[in-house]
């Protein structure tokens, strides 16, 4: 069996290439990075062993004589192996190490080249490490060794003297003796100089400077970090655009069931924030018969949950034929779609009462509502109240989630916490205080304020779209109020820390 050395990129899980999805998936072992976010383990396979075999100065390590024994005795055993490595394993990443130890054991191995640091964190800050009028060369070194020790690998003398761009990897620690070593070797103090923290993860930091004053100006920045030297570096100002996303800089927590937290976690990211998961809840599916849809002239779907379960029981969408469809909403809506069935009618408000008002002109007889097991009673009493037969078919029950020590830790570090339903209120056992609470809708709003709780924020429209756009609003004022109270001298909000250039 062969072993995978694959680059996983920088940070950002949308910088993993097509390969390396493709073998994630495929694995029955990963042995992954420190930096390795779990966005980018998600595709793995239930059954695959996930094997941590990070390197972190001062803290918790995994030696890399031990990472290439488990290698060589996982490849032994005749496993698909994975060795998921941050950037490309190539660069500056022992990726070559690891694979000899693997030709003198006489596994096959391939190589997955990834993204690197070097090129993704200064694109991220708005920093071509080339440019046509800038720099017509880069030079990639690492920083990790000392550069004042007697017998340095590095030539300091010819960096100071080479025409282009100089990134240095991992030189954070080290970066006032870098820069004071290129300064005595005559590189120009006013070169452009730039430090990026976490490059490519929503949380980057940037500050730029000159070769004399970057050290002081990155103080204040940790591992993983680059810095970059060069004419290109004055090229932020005009260029950067991921740390101008609307949410740069803000965590936000989504508190949605793992199956269904991908379509909003994916667009906070987009957006900007970094995003915190921590389900409160998970769908647990019902068995039952399929129901007999020929009995009914109404069919009320109240969730995308809904729409999937149902689908599970039915034949298939000609089960519905001559029965009128409501949606509760528009998710719910394209979850039909998806399934060839154009809902009939879907409400201006996406809430029962919404649904109820939509029905108000349709004739109905004999209903069936599909929804969660524990779900409000409002729209089959009022159905049943004007007369018609209500059959409530019960496809989930939604059931509280505990979360991890690590997922309470970053919960208790965000700045919003997400609510798309009540259940979600009512089965997250503890509320950090702090952030800023949002909510999807009236009846999740409600459940908070039985909890004592106030949200900041409520979507006038019941959807993902309308939390998205309440929290964007937010956001703004929020940062209307900073700007207004740094121009007064009266501090910064703490709902966004100042600009990252210093």
């Amino acid at each position: 069996m062969t072993v995978y050395l694959v680059g996983a990129g920088p940070g950002d899980p949308g910088l993993l290439t097509a390969r390396a999805l493709e073998l994630i998936a495929q694995a029955d072992v990963i042995v992954h990075d420190r930096l390795i976010p779990a966005e980018s383990l998600a595709g793995a396979s239930a059954d695959a062993e996930l094997i941590y075999a990070g390197k972190e100065g001062g803290g918790e390590s995994v030696a890399q004589d031990e990472i290439e024994r488990l290698l060589v005795a996982h490849g032994s055993a005749g496993k698909l192996v994975v060795r998921l490595k941050g950037g490309d394993p190539f660069v500056f990443g022992r990726g070559g190490e690891e694979a000899e130890a693997l030709r003198r054991a006489g596994i096959e191995f391939e190589v997955v080249p990834g993204v690197t640091a070097g090129v993704a964190a200064p694109a991220y800050a708005g920093i071509p490490v080339t440019h046509r009028d800038a720099a017509s060369a880069v030079a990639f070194v690492t920083g990790h060794e000392d550069p004042a020790k007697p017998e340095s690998a590095l030539d300091w003398d010819a960096l100071a003297r080479f025409p282009g761009t100089l990134v240095v990897y991992m030189g954070v620690r080290r970066l006032p003796a870098i820069a004071e070593r290129l300064l005595r070797a005559g590189r120009p103090a006013d070169e452009p100089a730039a430090a990026i923290e976490r490059g490519t993860f929503g949380d980057q930091r940037t500050v730029t400077g000159t070769l004399e004053t970057i050290a002081s100006e990155a103080a204040g920045l940790r591992p993983p970090a680059i810095a970059l030297f060069g004419p290109v570096a004055a090229l932020r100002d005009e260029l950067q655009w991921f740390e101008r996303r609307p949410l740069a800089g803000l965590k936000v927590a989504v508190t949605r069931a793992r199956a269904q937290a991908s379509e909003l976690a994916a667009r906070l990211r987009t957006l900007g924030a970094t995003v915190i998961e921590a389900p409160a809840i998970r769908i647990v599916p019902l068995d039952g018969p399929a129901p007999e849809m020929e009995r009914y002239d109404l069919l009320c779907v109240t969730s995308p949950n809904g729409v999937r379960l149902l689908f599970e029981r039915l034949r298939d969408a000609r089960a519905l034929a001559g029965v009128r469809v409501a949606a509760i909403g528009p998710g719910t809506a394209r979850a039909l779609a998806d399934r060839g069935i154009v809902a009939d009618v879907v409400p201006e408000r996406f809430v029962a009462e919404g649904l109820l008002d939509a029905l108000s002109r349709v004739p109905v007889d004999r209903a069936l509502i599909a929804r969660a097991a524990e779900a409000r009673d409002v729209l089959p009493d009022a159905l049943r109240d004007r007369g018609a037969d209500v059959d409530v078919l019960a496809l989930y029950e939604t059931v509280a989630e505990p979360l991890s020590d690590a997922e309470r830790r970053a919960l208790a570090e965000v700045d919003y916490i997400t609510f798309t339903s009540s259940s979600t209120v009512r089965f997250l056992d503890e509320i950090p205080t702090g952030a800023r609470l949002v909510s999807i809708g009236p009846v999740t709003t409600a459940a908070l304020r039985e909890r004592g709780l106030q949200p900041e924020v409520e979507a006038s429209r019941h959807d993902i779209d309308g939390l998205l756009d309440a929290l964007l609003k937010d956001v703004r004022s929020a940062r209307r109020v900073r700007d207004g109270a740094t121009r007064s001298d009266r501090g910064a909000s703490p709902l966004q820390p100042p600009p990252p250039d210093r």
